[in-house]
């Protein structure tokens, strides 16, 4: 059951996609400008908009470049490299996740352990 009222004219109200122009997390490559891609909790590639700049400077960083692209350039430009998903104005990220270095003890779990029979 839907908890909206929408008229016959309006196409998939719940993907209404943001006003104007986003500000997309970018990286300098050289000549060209290189839009930066993520992952969803789940693995899945996604390109990333914010509505605001200070929406991308909370989540990302006051350092991190960005571009402006409209939400349809920003899913032609993500779509061939394998990024059918847009996320805008994701609240929260993750630091990516690194190996223990070589030799470093693996970290202790407390608590009861298992036994295999």
């Amino acid at each position: 059951m839907c908890l909206f009222q929408f008229d016959e004219s309006d196409s998939e109200p719940e993907e209404q996609g943001p006003a104007g122009p986003l500000y997309v997390p970018a990286r300098p490559g050289g000549a060209h400008v290189v839009v930066r891609l993520f992952r969803t909790p789940l693995g899945a590639r996604t390109a990333v908009g914010f509505t605001r700049p200070e929406r991308l400077a909370a989540t990302l960083g006051t350092a991190q470049p960005w571009i402006r692209l409209s939400a349809a350039a920003l899913r032609a430009v993500a779509g061939p490299l394998g990024a059918s998903l847009l996320t805008v104005d994701p609240a929260l990220t993750a630091p990516p996740v690194t190996a223990a270095g070589a030799g470093s003890p693996l970290p202790r779990v407390s608590g009861t352990t298992a036994r295999t029979a």
